[in-house]
C-alpha cells in the first residue's frame, strides 16, 4: 500500500499549501516536521568555515629606544635676572576748595502743591453684638489640673567664653617679608603720531604719460554677404516609404485567446470547515451583577446645633483707631541753582563740514545732441522674405483592392487545450480519501481504493461521491 500524501504533493497548479501552524494544536509529541519547501530546494553544502580576519590586532606597540628628557624649551630656555618691580606711591587726597552746589533741576522746577488725605471708599464694618456678657473661660482652663514638678538642673557643661588678657602679637610672613617700593613710570619711546608735510610741489609725471603716442585706428573691414542661388534642378520629394509601401485593405485580426469557461462542479456544496471540526463551543454563563443594599434613613430628627452655636456670645467690638501720624509733605521756598561744572566748563565751538575732496575729471563732458545711431541701423539694407514651399506629403492613407495578410507563426502552430482542475481545489480531492490531519496543519490523504473506502467508513471520515461510483 502507498503512503499516503499531503495536500501539497496532491495540487498540480503550484498554488495550494497547507497551513504551516507555528505550534501544534493536536498532540505534544517531539517529532518535528521536516517536509517545508526550504528543506526540498535549498543545496546542501560542506562545512566551510569563515575566512580569517587579516585586519590587525588593536594593541599598544611599545617603543624599545630609550625616551630623552630633552624638550624644545627646555633647549631654548635662557634664565635671566628678573628684578622688582617698583612701588608705585599713592598721590594723597586734597579736598577741592569751595562750597558744593547741591541744587537740581528737580527741586528748582517742582511746584508744591497742597494734598488733602483721601477718603475711604469703603464702607465701615458693621457687626450685631449682642448685651451678653462674655465667658472667657475655657474648658481647657476649668479642667486642667496643675500638678507640682520639679525643674531638672542641667547638666550641660560650661561653655563660656573667656577673652585673653595678654594682647596678641604674632606677625604673619606677609607683615615680615614684604616691604613697600616705590614705582617711578618708564619713558615711551614711541614717535608721535603726526603726519610730515612736504615743502616741495607734487609731481605727478609718469612714465606713461611721457612714453604713450596715440596712433589712429583703421577702419573695421566688413565682409560682404553673399547672394542666394537657387538650384536649377528639381526636387525629387521620392522616399523609401512612398516607393514600397502598398496601400493593401486588409481583414481584423481574430483572436485566438481560448474562452473563459468556470469550473463549476454539479456535486452538493459541503460546508464543513476546519473551524468547525476542531472548533468546540462552550457554555458561558453570564456574570453576575452585585446589587446594592438599600439605604435605609435613621430613626429622628437630626441636630444641626454645634458647640460654637450654641456657646459663643456675640460683642460690641469698635475698629481700631490708626496711632501713625500723617506724613507731612516737605516744602523749601529756596530758589533752585541748575549750574553745573559740565555747564560752566563746556563751551560749544562752531564745527564746519570739511568738503569732500574730489578727482578732476580728465575727459571733458559733451556738450551736443545724442546721436542713438548704430553701425548696424546705419548699414542694415532690409529685404521682402519669400516663405520656404514645403515639401511634406499630404497626410492621405493610400488604400488597395488587395487582402490584407494576417497569418501568424502563432496563429498557425497554437493548439487550444482544456484546463485541468486543480484536485486540492475541492475541500475533499476527488479520487482520494482523507485520512488524518498533522499536528503541524498537513492534510493527508490515500488513493480511493475499495479497502481504502471501508477503512475510511470505519473511522467515520467522510466518502465523497465521486470516490463512491469508481469503488
Amino acid at each position: 500500500m502507498k503512503p499516503p500524501q499531503c495536500l501539497c504533493q496532491i495540487c498540480t497548479c503550484g498554488r495550494h499549501r497547507c497551513p504551516h501552524n507555528p505550534t501544534r494544536i493536536y498532540d505534544h509529541g517531539g517529532d518535528s516536521c521536516l517536509m517545508t519547501e526550504y528543506v526540498d530546494k535549498y543545496p546542501q553544502y560542506a562545512n566551510i568555515p569563515p575566512p580569517q580576519s587579516l585586519k590587525p590586532k588593536h594593541e599598544f606597540q611599545k617603543h624599545g629606544g630609550k625616551m630623552e628628557g630633552i624638550t624644545t624649551f627646555r633647549s631654548d630656555y635662557l634664565p635671566y635676572d628678573v628684578a622688582h618691580r617698583p612701588v608705585r606711591l599713592q598721590e594723597e587726597y586734597k579736598p577741592a576748595a569751595g562750597e558744593m552746589d547741591l541744587g537740581t533741576t528737580y527741586r528748582r522746577d517742582y511746584n508744591v502743591h497742597k494734598i488733602q488725605p483721601v477718603t475711604l471708599v469703603r464702607p465701615l464694618e458693621r457687626k450685631l453684638t449682642k448685651g451678653g456678657k462674655l465667658n472667657t473661660i475655657p474648658t481647657y482652663q476649668a479642667d486642667y489640673r496643675a500638678w507640682e514638678i520639679q525643674r531638672r538642673e542641667p547638666h550641660k557643661a560650661d561653655s563660656t567664653y573667656h577673652p585673653p588678657t595678654e594682647k596678641f602679637g604674632n606677625s604673619t610672613t606677609f607683615q615680615d617679608d614684604f616691604f613697600p617700593k616705590e614705582l617711578a613710570p618708564r619713558k615711551s619711546f614711541k614717535p608721535i603720531a603726526m603726519t610730515k608735510l612736504s615743502d616741495q610741489p607734487f609731481n605727478g609725471v609718469t612714465s606713461h604719460r611721457n612714453d604713450y603716442v596715440a596712433h589712429l585706428l583703421e577702419p573695421k573691414w566688413v565682409r560682404s554677404k553673399e547672394e542666394y542661388r537657387p538650384s536649377s534642378q528639381p526636387f525629387e520629394d521620392i522616399t523609401t516609404h512612398r516607393c514600397d509601401f502598398r496601400g493593401l485593405l486588409g481583414e481584423l485580426p481574430k483572436s485566438f485567446k481560448p474562452e473563459y469557461t468556470k469550473a463549476e462542479s454539479k456535486a452538493h456544496f459541503n460546508g464543513v470547515t476546519e473551524f468547525r471540526e476542531s472548533f468546540q463551543p462552550w457554555a458561558l454563563s453570564l456574570p453576575e451583577v452585585h446589587k446594592a443594599k438599600e439605604y435605609i434613613p435613621p430613626a429622628g430628627n437630626m441636630d444641626l446645633n454645634t458647640t460654637s452655636q450654641r456657646d459663643y456670645v456675640e460683642h460690641e467690638v469698635h475698629p481700631v483707631v490708626l496711632v501713625k501720624p500723617l506724613e507731612a509733605s516737605r516744602k523749601n521756598n529756596a530758589p533752585f541753582q541748575g549750574n553745573t561744572t559740565m555747564k560752566d566748563d563746556f563751551q560749544a565751538w562752531d564745527m564746519i563740514k570739511q568738503e569732500m575732496i574730489k578727482r578732476s575729471q580728465e575727459m571733458p563732458k559733451p556738450s551736443g545732441k545724442f546721436d542713438d545711431m548704430t553701425t548696424f541701423r546705419a548699414h542694415y539694407v532690409p529685404h521682402s522674405v519669400v516663405p520656404a514651399q514645403s515639401c511634406k506629403p499630404l497626410n492621405v492613407p493610400l488604400s488597395c483592392a488587395a487582402p490584407f495578410e494576417a497569418g501568424t507563426m502563432y496563429r498557425t502552430e497554437y493548439t487550444p487545450k482544456m484546463q485541468a482542475i486543480c484536485p486540492a481545489t475541492y475541500p475533499s480531492p476527488p479520487g482520494y480519501v482523507f485520512v488524518s490531519t498533522d499536528s503541524r496543519g498537513h492534510k493527508f490523504f490515500r488513493k480511493a481504493t475499495p479497502d481504502a473506502n471501508k477503512i475510511a467508513l470505519a473511522n467515520g471520515s467522510h466518502v465523497p461521491k465521486e470516490v463512491e461510483v469508481v469503488s
